[in-house]
């Protein structure tokens, strides 16, 4: 459906391209997905924020692996991203966390499209400059979207649609579709991270001409908040509030940005990560793991109250953590195969075992949504998926997924037996204890290949079970370098990996699950998926014509994958676990769909600080 928009002041008035063509643009100060956006064109702040929160203080933070390079588009297929570096960019529009799918202008002013979605066009802000003082131009837009769609395979699936992007003016830029109907495309368009052409294309210090398709250390000319104040390569990046900031006064920006530093250390293990949170080398902490968050934060400063243990709601998202089982490989084909891997993981057990039963066991692709699939297909979910009847398995019209239930002797005994069936079934067989393929002679083999010591145990603790099935597993761990390159190169048998959902999925679903990304190295389709049924699904979602359309089609796309056994689903926990030294303050209402909002609506509390003492 077209959203219904507020508009910005002045939109009588066209610019001479468009007098020429006799166009009348209405112009928008925001774009949504699902009707009236909350904010009118004359806002002056969200709701969530502290427009008086003092700006100063420094809030030190924590980022596990480690970085070589500073440059954004390539960040998928070549080195590993200091991602404190995406801070000193800004996109064409920004979200608001107290609303589902809606953005407001940040570097653009407004944008224009017509009802059928057809293009879109953006309009700069006048002010907007880059940190040389330089004006952000129609030119940088252009340059950075032809940049990442040549270079990032996440954006070439993404914007696959985007045909054309032209110069209307030197604050008008024009981005064409190869069809109507695409409602996403004008939204997604305006997520593009806008990068100085000028820069890019000049000499750095020694004179040597910039590359942006190559890695590179230099620190990079933005146009937001921060920029990069000074770094230690693969190590620690500290970025600094831009005090001439051209941006500071937006309504979307008012009660932002607090900090005059933000810094971030880098740690390839997260035990080691603790160990500095403790000893107050950093000031916040997100957990990841059970274990760490119900057995390390115990210490004085916990019980002292100078560090406050919180939790905060996920609302804006789901997702799909999982062995990621890679298709592209032989051993992997029979969906027979795959669904025997999920009966010999016993999640029950290893819940109990090593995760304090904090965690649930994860059913859908869209877990923790209302996208998420579940019972028996029925209305206009079942219409849809009627158009894939004949090439999709026939348990999605019959059957409700689930998986396997183990925590008991008896249980795993009963899984490992259907394993053992669907094994057989698939051309398999015990001989002198291993699982052999009667087809080759050869053994069945698997490397299950972790890229940090944590999911290390996750995947020591699977091995037991596949080994009773005579599978010949080996365990590695690497480095997150080597990993990352494995990974984009698909030299991998079995990983863990993890997906993320917004409440409006579209066209990243290409990205994710489309047999085009599935050959592109870097993509997200990690699994090798090439499905006719699942495209056709895909295309059904992002060309949903309203929201019950979108529900539909997206829990269809999601029991089709479901049973196809791409993956085997591991566990999810509905919150955001944090640990941090009590020297900030936040907004009494933080946004429904914003998690903490740490740092960015947070500041530096300078009374709290002094009652807690001063940092190590």
């Amino acid at each position: 459906m077209a959203p219904a928009l507020g508009l910005t002041p002045g939109n009588s008035i066209l610019s001479p391209a468009h007098a020429q063509s006799g166009a009348q643009p209405v112009w928008r100060h925001a774009l949504s997905l699902f009707g009236e956006v909350k904010y009118l064109a004359d806002f002056k702040r969200f709701d969530y924020v502290n427009p008086a929160a003092p700006k100063g203080g420094v809030a030190r933070q924590i980022l596990v692996g480690t970085f070589d390079s500073f440059n954004v588009p390539i960040s998928s297929v070549k080195g590993q991203l200091g991602a404190a570096v995406r801070l000193t960019y800004e996109q064409l529009m920004t979200s608001s966390l107290d609303e589902v799918s809606t953005e407001y202008g940040m570097l653009a002013e407004a944008a224009s499209h017509p009802d059928d979605f057809s293009h879109v066009i953006y309009r700069l802000r006048p002010q907007a400059k880059w940190h040389d003082g330089k004006p952000v131009t129609a030119d940088d837009v252009i340059f950075s979207f032809d940049a990442f769609k040549q270079y990032d395979p996440m954006f070439s699936a993404y914007y696959k649609h985007v045909v054309k992007a032209e110069k209307l003016g030197d604050r008008e830029v024009k981005f064409s579709f190869d069809m109507p109907g695409n409602r996403e495309l004008p939204q997604i368009v305006g997520q593009l991270t806008v990068l100085p052409k000028h820069w890019w294309e000049g000499t750095d210090a020694q004179g040597r001409k910039r590359d942006i398709s190559a890695t590179t250390l230099e620190i990079p000319l933005g146009s937001g908040a921060y920029r990069v104040k000074e770094f230690v390569a693969g190590r620690s990046v500290v970025m600094e509030r831009v005090k001439d900031y051209w941006g500071r006064d937006l309504p979307v920006n008012i009660g932002r940005n607090n900090f005059d530093e933000l810094r971030y250390e880098y740690f390839r293990d997260a035990t080691v990560a603790v160990e500095a949170f403790k000893g107050d080398q950093v000031d916040w902490r997100t957990e990841n793991s059970a274990k760490s968050w119900a057995t390390a934060y115990d210490f004085p400063a916990v019980t002292e109250g100078r560090v406050v243990k919180e939790e905060f709601p996920i609302r804006s998202s789901g997702v799909m953590q999982a062995f990621v089982l890679n298709i592209r490989r032989d051993k992997f084909k029979d969906a027979r195969v795959r669904r025997a891997l999920n009966f010999a993981f016993d999640f029950e057990e290893m819940n109990k075992q090593i995760f304090f039963d904090q965690y649930k066991r994860i059913s859908s692709y869209f877990d923790g949504t209302e996208l998420a699939a579940s019972g028996l297909p029925q209305g206009k979910e079942l219409e849809i998926l009627e158009t894939v009847r004949s090439e999709v398995p026939p348990e999605v019209f019959t059957k409700a997924y689930t998986n396997p239930v183990g925590g008991n002797a008896e249980a795993v005994r009963e899984n490992l037996r259907e394993a053992m069936r669907l094994m057989k079934e698939a051309g398999y067989e015990v001989r002198e204890r291993k699982l052999i393929d009667t087809k080759t002679g050869k053994p069945f083999e698997l490397e299950l290949l972790a890229g940090e010591p944590t999911m290390e145990r996750v995947a020591l603790f699977f091995k037991p079970s596949l080994e009773r099935l005579g599978i010949n597993v080996s365990v590695r761990t690497i480095d997150p370098t080597q990993f990352e390159n494995r990974v984009r190169g698909w030299d991998f048998d079995i990983i863990v990996s993890s997906w993320g959902q917004s409440l409006s999925p579209g066209n990243e679903q290409r990205e994710y699950w489309g047999s085009q990304a599935a050959d592109m190295a870097g993509s997200r389709n990690i699994v090798g998926i090439k499905n006719p049924a699942v495209d056709k699904l895909i295309e059904r979602v992002i060309f949903a014509k309203d929201r019950d359309d979108l529900v539909a089609a997206t829990k269809a796309l999601d029991r089709v994958l479901l049973w196809n056994h791409y993956v085997v689903p591991q566990w999810n926990y509905p919150k955001v676990r944090t640990a941090r030294w009590d020297r900030f303050g936040r907004p009494a209402e933080l946004p429904k769909y914003g998690a903490s909002g740490f740092p960015t609506i947070w500041w530096w509390d300078a009374e709290k600080a002094a009652k807690i003492g001063k940092r190590s």
